[in-house]
């Protein structure tokens, strides 16, 4: 029996609750398919702070490096909001990122049909929609230097380099290649000179994967195609601070940041978690929905692991669940047949993921 090493990052807020449905769904997973998986729970965020008076302890990041994967809920609140910003659970969750090497964040938009409805968006204008942002996530703005500010004034650097522009373009085409093999480069070429070598380096490597076909977008008019025509995207590659925005978006068009997954991955261990943040304010009322965190779980054992049978009957659970009118409270007035708890909804879909015919 294969057995692998997970590490658990619950976080603060719901990160407990839905890190708890998404194991009892991998559990369920793994002992049909015939697999054991070994957690070890360790801190980052404020709970960590709380605890040990850092974001990120030592042994956070050891501990991940040692794993065959992470999976992580959410972290921060406003109880942190005021602490000098290098004590904040969100700097900790940056340097995470940066001592992982996760520089991939991969951020998959897909609209299921039982949801369509959730959608702000026209019905004829979201069905069918199945996207994947590839955003860079250890670079750009958000680590570049010199950063600062005094009374009068702030300033962040947006730096990228040829190296690290070369390798995430290579995960966009990798993964357009098993996709519909169109990759749209997103960036501000026309007023930053960072952009313009994005684009240049992006065309360069581009030469490399003839198949696919390469376009390129502003990012202020990408953000309105992605409202006006989402199906015209297969994969979106860009940088740190435009994939944080314009992922964010992509997930409204699906109906509820609730429901999607990512992961980050590099040359080391891959981190896997939903989207959305740590929601304080409904913490322990068990409301939140567990299916991003479900469905991370599943991009962990097809990207990390190569269960890909297991990652099937994840996703064939939630579909499943869904189609049978299970809803949590935030998707309750879209065909809810049953409004369900996070436990309950956990239960649902480990139950179905058990059981379904692949």
């Amino acid at each position: 029996m294969k057995k692998y090493n997970i590490a658990l990052i619950k976080g603060d807020g719901i990160g407990p609750e839905i890190i708890d449905e998404a194991v009892k769904v991998l559990d369920a997973v793994a002992s049909v398919e015939n697999f054991e998986i070994n957690y070890n729970e360790f801190l980052m965020g404020g709970c960590a702070y709380d605890a040990v008076g850092d974001p990120l302890p030592e042994t956070t990041i050891t501990g991940s490096l040692a794993s065959d994967a992470v999976l992580f809920g959410a972290i921060g609140g406003e109880k942190w909001d005021n602490l000098p910003r290098e004590k904040r659970p969100e700097s900790g969750l940056l340097r995470f990122r940066k001592e992982l090497g996760v520089y991939a964040n991969l951020r998959p938009a897909s609209v299921y049909d039982e949801l369509v409805n959730a959608s702000s968006l026209k019905t004829e204008i979201v069905r069918g929609v199945d996207l994947m942002v590839v955003r860079e996530l250890i670079g750009g703005i958000y680590f570049g230097e010199p950063k600062g500010r005094d009374e009068n004034k702030g300033w962040n650097t947006m730096v990228y380099t040829r190296d690290e522009i070369t390798r995430i373009a290579h995960q966009a085409f990798k993964i357009a290649m098993n996709r519909d093999k169109r990759v749209c480069s997103v960036d501000k070429a026309n007023v930053l000179d960072v952009s313009q070598l994005w684009r240049d380096v992006v065309t360069e490597i581009s030469k490399e994967y003839p198949e696919v076909e390469l376009s390129h977008m502003y990012v202020d008019n990408a953000a309105m195609q992605l409202v006006r025509n989402p199906k015209q995207f297969d994969v979106i590659l860009t940088g740190n601070i435009f994939g944080d925005i314009l992922s964010d978006e992509a997930s409204m068009i699906c109906g509820s940041i609730g429901l999607l997954p990512s992961a980050s991955v590099g040359n080391k261990i891959g981190v896997y978690e939903p989207i959305h943040g740590s929601a304080p304010d409904i913490a322990g009322q068990g409301i939140s929905n567990p299916i991003a965190t479900i469905a991370s779980a599943s991009m962990m054992l097809r990207f990390a692991l190569g269960e890909y049978k297991a990652a099937d009957r994840i996703d064939a659970g939630i579909k499943q669940a869904l189609k049978e009118g299970y809803r949590t409270k935030d998707l309750a007035q879209f065909d809810a047949k049953e409004v369900c708890s996070t436990s309950e909804i956990g239960s649902i879909i480990a139950n179905y993921a058990a059981k379904c015919k692949l």
